[in-house]
């Protein structure tokens, strides 16, 4: 494994541009989700063998409608009977881990990238990764962004629109930007 796939992977600041392993891992990655955006409804086994070769992980019953987006493919596992609509884009340069049960709706985004906050050190092209975790049974409404380092506990729903800056607990309604909860959900313990 070469030096900054490596770094990126542990979570430390790394050098996208500068690593011919990760340049040749998004080429790949590029070129399968051409072939899957390019499906149709007419081809459901195909979208299946793509996403199996795009995906770390993929459960039994798993439907994630084109067009997708994402960084490098690998680091993504999605589970059992999940559904994703139109315009998912996961930035998966940390491991991405989406929980069985899953529903998103059209445009949500999870974003493992990012960049250091220091203007000079960003200026130096070092970009930095942190997991997201989306716990099972979550609904992620239209056009929710997760971003770096967040986590999504089981059954919680996240409204449309919301941005989800820190990690939201089990069972929880949450809305807004940033994503505050606004009340439990049944069976769940506290926020």
């Amino acid at each position: 494994m070469g030096e900054h796939k490596d770094r990126m992977l542990r979570g430390e600041l790394y050098m996208a541009a500068d690593d011919p392993e990760l340049a040749a891992d998004n080429a790949r990655c590029e070129r399968l989700l051409a072939r899957f955006n390019a499906t149709t409804v007419d081809d459901l086994d195909e979208r299946r063998v793509l996403l199996q070769a795009l995906l770390g992980r993929i459960g039994e019953g798993m439907v994630i409608r084109p067009p997708l987006r994402c960084d490098y493919d690998i680091h993504t596992s999605i589970g059992a009977r999940c559904f994703a609509n139109v315009g998912l884009v996961i930035l998966d340069t940390a491991p991405v881990t989406i929980g069985d049960d899953v529903q998103m709706a059209s445009n949500v985004q999870l974003l493992a990238a990012t960049h250091p906050l220091d203007p000079e050190l960003r200026a130096t092209g070092l970009e930095l990764a942190r997991p997201v975790s989306i716990g099972d049974g979550a609904w992620l409404g239209a056009g929710v962004i997760v971003c770096p380092g967040v986590s999504i506990g089981a059954g919680t729903v996240v409204g449309a629109g919301a941005v989800v800056v820190r990690d939201l607990p089990p069972r929880v309604l949450a809305v807004g930007n940033p994503a505050r909860v606004v009340r439990l959900l049944d069976g769940a313990t506290g926020a």
